[in-house]
């Protein structure tokens, strides 16, 4: 991935809080047919340090599990993304040199697959997943809630993906290569453009703009 000095991450540790946050992603291998693009959701296990380790699952009847074990493969996380109109920029009234483009944040995680069969680890795995995103409701579900002879059955049409992370790589695209003033324009736009992604990107270009 092009990135460009002024769309790095802030920090290494912000690719690993935005994996934590965003951990729905796209795994990409390359198979006997060629490119393949699974999406999963991901648990994010910040150990071994210094990137961390993906952990996914997918059913046993999918034929990709056979392919990557031991493959090179790179994971895709996505953020807001957000269309920029040249229109908001001050200079435009100035200049007229300006164009449209577009805002966003992604990651990278790359690493070596590992395919997991081993009961244990899935189990442990699919409730960590549960845990994860059913703690915040307020009748929670968990794995044991249902019958046990059912919970072996789901476990075992289930395969597991893991995979270390060998390298991150981000980019935060929130027009840093702007003005202030035309990245001011920016914000000021999204707040009035009514779609659903443009407040969290208007955050993160005022965000940028702050620390500037």
């Amino acid at each position: 991935m092009y990135v460009p000095k002024s769309f790095e991450p802030p920090d290494a540790d912000t690719l690993l809080q935005f994996m934590h946050a965003r951990s729905f992603g796209v795994l990409v291998t390359m198979t006997s047919h060629g490119l393949d693009g699974t999406h999963l959701p991901f648990v994010f296990d910040s150990q071994p340090s210094p990137n961390g380790t993906l952990r996914g699952h997918v059913a046993r009847a999918n034929p990709i599990w056979r392919e990557c074990q031991g493959a090179e493969a790179m994971v895709i996380f996505q953020g807001p993304d957000s269309f920029i109109s040249p229109s908001w920029y001050p200079s435009k009234q100035e200049t007229g040199t300006v164009v449209p483009t577009w805002n966003y944040v992604v990651v990278h995680a790359h690493g070596t697959v590992r395919v997991v069969e081993d009961e244990a680890w899935l189990r442990a795995h699919v409730e960590a997943l549960t845990n994860r995103h059913e703690a915040n409701r307020e009748k929670p579900w968990a794995v044991s809630d249902a019958p046990a002879h059912y919970i072996e059955k789901m476990v075992g049409a289930i395969v597991g993906i893991e995979m270390p992370i060998d390298r991150l790589t981000g980019k935060w695209k929130l027009s840093q290569n702007r003005s202030e003033r035309d990245r001011a324009g920016v914000v000021s736009g999204l707040l009035r453009d009514g779609s659903e992604s443009a407040p969290t990107m208007a955050a993160l270009v005022k965000g940028a703009l702050d620390n500037r």
